[in-house]
């Protein structure tokens, strides 16, 4: 089969896909309808599908469009998991749990954050107590998110990052635009001031599928960092803590974690990895980012910057707003059968690895022969 026909060029395509294959394989399905509509008017909703059995001790769970827009990538992932047959070989005890499009506005918007213009992934705090603080994107603000999206502008904020840059060193630098914000909620990586409905939503997704689970896997697919359709396996525990330990011993040594410096990605507060051991006590969870490269880190943000603009003061609808959505889509989203066939390969991959770690059997690679995982054409 040809793995590049599992990914869809839009939402409501991939939507399709995804509820076709998911029956097709015998899944139980639900959806849970978002409060907005698509750019087309159409319905938007988070979709969710079930295989294996209800009680099953072990769950891998597949999370599609945490970063709206990169759901084009744990979508792919997910429909060629079910066209090869994959569901219908799942060993005894073990279930997979799908969620497509958790933060549908994303995707069908071709947008990172939500509709509360929120980054569902620094959201998972705790809104009760004092928000953490970024005192350099504070610093960086007005540079990072001009009013105006002007060649002068643009010129102007890269000489203030490039002074802060010179001053504090790359790492402080990333961490600023990166890490997450709670004071500028126009600007990107902002974290909100509330759960935010995806939030509340894969929270209540949680708590009524994986109440029986013991054992939880999560691959949870991200785009935009790294080389061209290479797939960085990020675990957001530090080296020696027990889900670390566990993701190394089934995913291999080239997992990385903010924590210690290896990753492509700053430290970050607020990701939904780090909050899902909260949300299954009674589970042991072993969670990773699959995040799949794109183009250079400065494009990707440059397209972040302009698409928070664009949705703060321009019009989606303008032809400036529809070149802004093609850059947007091209910096987390490769579409081209190369990095189709790459994602599918890497994920599959991790999938069964997740699964022979969920059975206790370890670290499981690719081998050669009869129904052997290869990376498609």
């Amino acid at each position: 089969m040809n793995s590049a026909e599992s990914f869809s060029p839009s939402y409501a395509e991939a939507r399709d896909r995804f509820l076709r294959h998911s029956g097709d394989a015998g899944g139980a399905l639900e959806t849970m309808s978002h409060p907005e509509a698509g750019p087309d008017g159409g319905a938007l909703g988070v979709d969710v599908a079930w295989f294996g059995p209800r009680e099953a001790e072990g769950v891998l769970v597949m999370i599609a469009g945490t970063h709206g827009v990169e759901g084009f990538c744990g979508s792919g992932a997910q429909v060629d998991f079910l066209a090869r047959g994959e569901a219908g070989r799942l060993p005894a005890g073990v279930a997979v749990l799908m969620i497509h499009a958790v933060n549908p506005y994303g995707f069908a918007w071709l947008r990172r954050v939500t509709h509360e213009n929120v980054d569902l992934n620094r959201n998972w705090v705790d809104f009760a107590r004092p928000l953490p603080a970024n005192p350099g994107y504070d610093a960086l603000s007005a540079a990072i998110c001009p009013d105006a999206w002007t060649d002068e502008a643009q010129a102007s904020g890269a000489k203030t990052m490039g002074a802060y840059l010179a001053e504090h060193g790359p790492a402080a630098l990333q961490h600023a635009l990166s890490g997450g914000q709670y004071r500028h909620p126009k600007g990107v990586f902002y974290g909100g001031s509330a759960p935010t409905w995806s939030r509340r939503t894969q929270t209540a997704i949680f708590e009524n599928y994986l109440r029986a689970a013991g054992k939880v896997a999560i691959i949870d697919y991200h785009t935009g960092l790294g080389p061209w359709g290479y797939g960085e396996r990020i675990v957001t525990e530090p080296p020696g803590a027990p889900g670390y330990e566990r993701a190394k011993a089934w995913w291999g040594g080239a997992i990385t974690s903010p924590a210690d410096g290896t990753s492509t990605s700053a430290p970050i507060t607020g990701d939904g990895l780090g909050a899902a051991p909260g949300l299954l006590p009674r589970a042991e969870v072993t969670a990773m980012a699959l995040e799949i490269g794109t183009q250079s880190l400065a494009e990707v943000f440059l397209a972040v910057r302009a698409d928070a603009w664009l949705h703060a003061h321009g019009d989606p609808a303008s032809p400036r707003g529809r070149a802004i959505k093609a850059q947007i889509r091209a910096a987390f989203y490769g579409d081209s059968d190369d990095w189709k066939g790459m994602v599918a390969g890497q994920s599959l991959l991790a999938c069964r690895q997740a699964i022979a770690g969920l059975q206790g059997r370890g670290r499981l690679t690719l081998a050669r022969g009869p129904g052997a995982a290869r990376v498609p054409p």
